[in-house]
């Protein structure tokens, strides 16, 4: 993927990132040209219906054209109950939304947004995820 975009190239895609947390889910944007993300907010919503709402509101405002969720393993890469259920929140994201979800291994960025001191831990994270996901990307 090319950073310049030329004639015939695709347009620029636009993409928000998920940190899911039972309690909080970190967001962030991104983009195919820049290939880099940026903290947007932290939602701290009680309830799936409210959570789902403010997500439904970030959607419209940004028409993404893609949405990755971080999904937590344990260090071996083991699944625990934490990564069923960001895997439900993904299946969840696409059935409401229609859009591709893309999952990612986010081990570890909660400990590097908290290292980087970052402001918004959670929307920090779903940043660093959503670089993962860029840094995939074939080039």
């Amino acid at each position: 993927m090319s950073g310049v975009a030329r004639a015939g190239a695709a347009a620029p895609s636009l993409f928000l990132a998920f940190d899911f947390g039972t309690k909080r889910v970190g967001v962030a944007s991104g983009n195919s040209v820049t290939l880099t993300a940026t903290p947007l907010t932290t939602l701290a919503h009680s309830g799936s219906d409210a959570r789902f709402a403010a997500i439904a509101a970030l959607v419209a405002e940004w028409q993404p054209a893609a949405l990755v969720v971080g999904v937590p393993c344990h260090p071996d890469g083991a699944a625990h109950d934490n990564t069923r259920r960001a895997q439900r929140f993904a299946r969840q994201l696409h059935g409401r939304f229609g859009l591709p979800v893309h999952e990612v291994d986010e081990r570890y960025t909660t400990t590097e947004a908290l290292a980087a001191g970052s402001a918004d831990v959670d929307a920090a994270s779903a940043a660093l995820i959503l670089e993962q996901y860029f840094n995939q990307l074939p080039r």
